[in-house]
């Protein structure tokens, strides 16, 4: 008999690539599986998850906008909307069992789900989950955490931990170094700073690198600086001319893997799967946690790591004035990078997507 799974979620990168690396590990165990994802109309993950071989149908959900109060005012009937085509949705396909890895359509789907009586799995990425996933999580069948301590949001019995799924081909570095700053067109032996914003960019970054660009070139550093697609034209407009060789400023990084293996140190935002890649990638980290999310849950997420001498945090508020020079400080004390090597190591959680893709047959079964 063929098995059908329904995956619902998405909105950022940090929704998606788990999504897709549990599907994957999903066809791994069983390769005639039937899987479905089901995302909300018009984000990121109607493009991605295509593009990784899945089909997916859109919903048209939003989520609270916490900045304009009347653009809430359709939410409940589009949530309503959600709820019916959720139920035709599993209805049709036959769904034996509903998974929800965060992202505005997750909630209606696994609503749905546990109101026809499908069991249904939740992902919660975050060491804070936000109030759709604890509703949630009340009727689930089990709840796949990334962080100890996760029993005071779920119900105890039904919690695993399990780590983020994280895209294998990113974190595979070893013996990559050389080619990897080759790749950029970078030095070999010279410090390297990689600043991520993750895959929409983040301003925040964008704006201490770009204010601080003469610190960095009299440091001696090479910079690779993902600056995201939306920054991008409006960045190198800015600094044509100005940018010298050993700073890469690039929208996107198409090789992840090359812009570990590069690194000395990271700057990064404290989203849930990039920590959970930095983890299993072992260099030292600062993290700049994104104000503009739900319960602040990324600030929660890198106060997990500093608590245990993980990771450096400098928050997006004193981030222009502190922040290249935490970095130019932190790249030349070897201790203390050998220091927070050893600890972010120590989180890393490898085979997060087999033991997730294992429960999901478990609830089938």
């Amino acid at each position: 008999m063929t098995h059908k799974v329904i995956i619902s979620g998405g909105g950022t990168g940090g929704h998606i690539f788990p999504a897709i690396a549990i599907a994957n590990a999903l066809r791994r165990a069983q390769p005639e599986i039937e899987i479905l994802f089901v995302g909300a109309a018009g984000k990121m993950e109607m493009e991605k998850v295509p593009a990784a071989g899945y089909k997916i149908i859109g919903l048209d959900i939003q989520g609270i906008n916490r900045q304009s109060l009347l653009k809430n005012i359709s939410l409940p009937f589009k949530m309503i909307k959600s709820l019916w085509k959720s139920r035709q949705i599993i209805h049709e396909f036959g769904a034996e069992v509903a998974v929800g890895v965060g992202g505005y359509a997750s909630g209606p789907l696994l609503m749905m789900a546990n109101y026809i009586g499908i069991p249904t799995l939740i992902q919660e990425q975050n060491s804070f989950a936000g109030k759709t996933n604890k509703n949630l999580g009340k009727r689930a069948k089990k709840i796949c955490v990334a962080y100890e301590g996760m029993d005071k949001f779920f119900p105890e019995g039904n919690v695993l931990l399990t780590g983020n799924p994280i895209r294998r081909t990113s974190v595979n570095i070893s013996g990559k170094y050389s080619e990897a700053i080759t790749s950029f067109g970078l030095e070999e032996g010279k410090r390297t700073i990689l600043v991520t914003g993750g895959s929409l960019g983040a301003n925040t970054l964008n704006e201490c690198i770009k204010g601080s660009l003469d610190k960095l070139i009299q440091a001696n550093v090479q910079v690779i600086w993902q600056c995201g697609g939306y920054y991008f034209e409006k960045l190198e407009r800015e600094l044509k001319g100005t940018l010298p060789a050993n700073i890469k400023l690039l929208p996107f990084l198409q090789r992840m893997d090359y812009a570990y293996a590069a690194a000395d140190l990271i700057i990064a935002r404290a989203g849930a799967g990039t920590i959970s890649e930095l983890c299993v990638i072992g260099k030292p980290v600062i993290l700049v946690p994104s104000p503009n999310v739900a319960e602040d849950h990324q600030t929660k997420n890198a106060i997990s790591l500093v608590d245990k001498k993980a990771a450096i945090m400098v928050t997006d508020m004193s981030a222009r004035i502190h922040l290249v020079n935490e970095a130019l400080k932190l790249i030349r004390d070897e201790a203390i990078c050998v220091e927070l090597s050893e600890n972010i190591k120590k989180l890393a959680l490898l085979d997060a997507d087999e033991v997730i893709a294992n429960e999901v047959l478990k609830l089938i079964n």
